[in-house]
C-alpha cells in the first residue's frame, strides 16, 4: 500500500481523505498493526487507481525488475518439477 501511495506522491492522510478512512488507520494498516476490513481495501485500492490484489502482492522492497525475475525463476522452477514427476 505504501508503495502505490508514495507513487502516485500522496501523504497518508490524502489517502484517508480519498479512501474515506482515518489517517491513523491508513498508517496503522501499512506499519502491520491494524489490518483492513474487505470495505478498506476496496476503498484504498480505488482511491490509489489499483487492482486490490495489487496491495497484497507487491513488496515494497523490492523493485518491479527484481519481482519479475523471482517469480521467474519460481515459475521455471515450478514448471522444470512438473515435467520431471510427470515426464520421467
Amino acid at each position: 500500500m505504501k508503495y502505490y501511495r508514495e507513487l502516485r506522491h500522496l501523504n497518508q492522510s490524502e489517502l484517508a481523505i480519498q479512501a474515506d478512512s482515518s489517517n491513523g488507520m491508513i498508517g496503522n494498516i501499512e506499519s502491520g498493526k491494524a489490518y483492513p476490513s474487505f470495505k478498506n481495501i476496496i476503498a484504498i485500492a480505488n482511491a490509489l487507481n489499483v487492482h486490490p490484489a495489487d496491495l497484497f502482492l507487491r513488496d515494497a522492497s523490492k523493485s518491479k525488475k527484481e519481482i519479475r525475475e523471482i517469480l521467474k525463476e519460481k515459475i521455471s522452477l515450478e514448471i522444470n518439477q512438473l515435467l520431471d514427476n510427470n515426464l520421467a
